[in-house]
């Protein structure tokens, strides 16, 4: 007979909101016999969903968690298999727990006892795996800080081509188009491959695109300056270029759904709030301080070189981290005794000759699948109004931004100084949001976020739509405003992942995640075709308009689902 179990979320409403009843969960236990061993599965290890992104945010949630109520969501759900029965943790994962019975071997029981009451702080705040969590930690330092170097350099290069937006705005729009079309194939062949493995080819594959991006773009400055935009992107080169770029993003992609929803969990330990929400913010930091990292070094080679050199070194200090970030990935497993080997659900259907039908009935099954879970999800909302916010791909850090400053005239000091102070408000925010959410709560935190980024947003275009742009005090305030209204979004992105990562099922995690960079990747792609559209730096304005729109319709849908769904809210985060 089954057995509901009730998980305690990771963040709760502010205390001001209605109480309702916790149900406290049970714990199974095996009592064995004497020569009786009872192993559980290993393919049946709870998967999860872990906040990234637009890249790659982690959530915060040191403090979120001290934070927040030890209500409990009702939400059930089966992965498709037996149950995973958890020895080693306080806690029963979020599904549905059926009672294993095996008549052959009377002697092995399974009882119930109490789990342990509220106030286990300790257990709680602590790694199941601390050591192997640090080589997390250290291999996310290696990829993230040459990953954001790389993000810098290229769009500078480029933008030297021809003073126009159209070559980096087509670069972007085919990227994320291809990570719109492919997301949910890229979930599903995560959650089927070995992890270690899937980690490290990833990783080479990422460095060996680098590697061609720069090849390819150093060979383009071998040919004489194209008079036109279409001439350019009519080179054969660039038709490279776009390939490289695409399998950049999709191998960045991969690697975060591994990393953020795969291996921050497990290394946490199940039932481990606290420790989950501390290592969710220290992901956080350390992908925040490598922007800042990558901005500076960014800023110091272009000052000494020209933007053909600096993507020279950029790939060079790329490989040079690579066998790095290789060690770690192998040093992290072997620190949490293998617990990834096992990890993996391979497909008992494979078919075992190639058949180009079957793959591509599959793969549409799969896309199918995945807008559906994903549409399905009882807080869409939520994450709707972050796949909004990734229509703002003109008033952020970014390449589009990079290359209108660039085109502007900027120096490489101002280019600088913009990518390391939007990281530096990132890191500030993982230490404000606490605070924020103590105050008013985490659903009523992630509205205030949205709404200050909005406002900031909106402020920021009325500088450049009614000042001169071109004065250096109008640039330093528009890029001002811009770099202050990264604390909304930080706020918004920390806590908004989290709502959605509550309410997601667990044993769907990864396909709805991978979808749901998909919706966000097709935001982008519809602005990046704006973008292509506009093509002349003159038409920048209107680009920047669309964004603070997008960010404004967020805010308004999010406030809009806060306003009607009270109840709904009740269950999903109890006080």
């Amino acid at each position: 007979m089954p057995a509901s179990i009730s998980v305690p979320t990771i963040l709760s409403p502010s205390s001001s909101s209605s109480s309702t009843s916790r149900r406290k969960p049970a714990v199974a236990a095996f009592a064995r016999s004497p020569g009786c061993r009872v192993t559980p599965p290993r393919s049946l290890r709870p998967n999860s969903r872990f906040a990234g992104s637009c890249h790659t945010g982690a959530s915060s949630g040191t403090s979120l968690a001290e934070y927040s109520g030890e209500g409990a969501s009702a939400v059930q759900y089966q992965d498709g298999g037996p149950p995973f029965v958890n020895l080693s943790s306080s806690n029963i994962p979020r599904t549905e727990l059926t009672l294993l019975k095996d008549e052959s071997a009377p002697s092995c029981l399974l009882t119930a006892v109490p789990a342990p009451q509220k106030g286990n702080g300790a257990e709680e705040s602590t790694p199941a795996y601390p050591a192997a969590m640090k080589a997390l930690y250290g291999a996310c330092l290696a990829g993230n800080a040459t990953e954001h170097l790389w993000n810098f350099t290229w769009p500078a290069a480029v933008a030297t081509l021809h003073q126009s937006l159209l070559p980096v705005a087509l670069l972007g729009f085919f990227t994320k188009l291809v990570v719109f079309v492919t997301g949910p194939l890229v979930g599903n062949l995560v959650s089927s491959l070995p992890l270690i493995p899937t980690y490290r080819s990833l990783t080479v594959i990422q460095s060996a695109a680098h590697l061609v991006s720069a090849a390819v773009i150093t060979h383009a400055f071998t040919f004489p300056r194209a008079s036109t935009a279409a001439e350019l992107l009519l080179r054969p080169w660039f038709a490279v270029l776009v390939a490289s770029t695409a399998v950049d993003s999709l191998s960045r992609v991969s690697l975060g759904i591994i990393a953020e929803r795969d291996f921050v969990v497990q290394l946490a330990g199940e039932g481990r709030r606290i420790a989950l929400a501390q290592a969710n913010a220290t992901l956080s930091r350390v992908d925040l301080i490598c922007e800042t990292a990558g901005a500076s070094v960014f800023a110091f080679l272009l000052s000494k070189n020209d933007p053909l050199t600096c993507i020279k070194l950029s790939c060079l200090i790329s490989l040079s981290a690579l066998p790095v970030h290789i060690f770690l990935g192998g040093a992290m497993n072997r620190l949490a005794d293998g617990v990834f080997n096992h990890s993996e659900h391979r497909s008992l259907h494979a078919p075992s000759t190639f058949d180009v039908r079957r793959i591509v009935v599959d793969a549409v099954a799969t896309i199918r699948r995945g807008w559906r879970e994903y549409i399905s999800q009882p807080v869409l909302p939520a994450s709707l109004a972050y796949v909004l916010v990734c229509f703002n791909v003109a008033l952020a850090p970014g390449a589009l931004m990079t290359t209108f400053l660039i085109h502007h005239g900027a120096s490489p000091l101002v280019l600088g100084a913009f990518g390391g102070s939007s990281a530096l408000m990132g890191i500030l925010t993982t230490f404000m949001t606490p605070s924020l959410v103590k105050e008013l709560g985490i659903l009523k935190a992630g509205a205030a976020g949205l709404l200050g980024q909005s406002a900031l947003l909106g402020a920021a275009v009325l500088v450049y739509l009614t000042g001169s742009i071109s004065r250096q005090a109008a640039l330093f305030a528009f890029l001002g405003l811009i770099v202050v209204s990264r604390l909304g979004h930080m706020a918004y992105s920390v806590i908004g992942l989290q709502v959605v990562q509550t309410g997601s099922p667990m044993g769907k995690a990864k396909l709805i995640g991978a979808t749901e960079i998909a919706v966000a990747s097709l935001a982008e792609l519809g602005m990046m075709a704006v973008v292509v559209a506009a093509k002349d730096v003159s038409r920048f304005g209107a680009v920047a308009v669309l964004s603070a729109a997008a960010v404004a319709a967020a805010a308004w849908l999010y406030c809009a689902w806060l306003a009607n769904s009270a109840q709904h809210m009740k269950t999903l985060f109890p006080s």
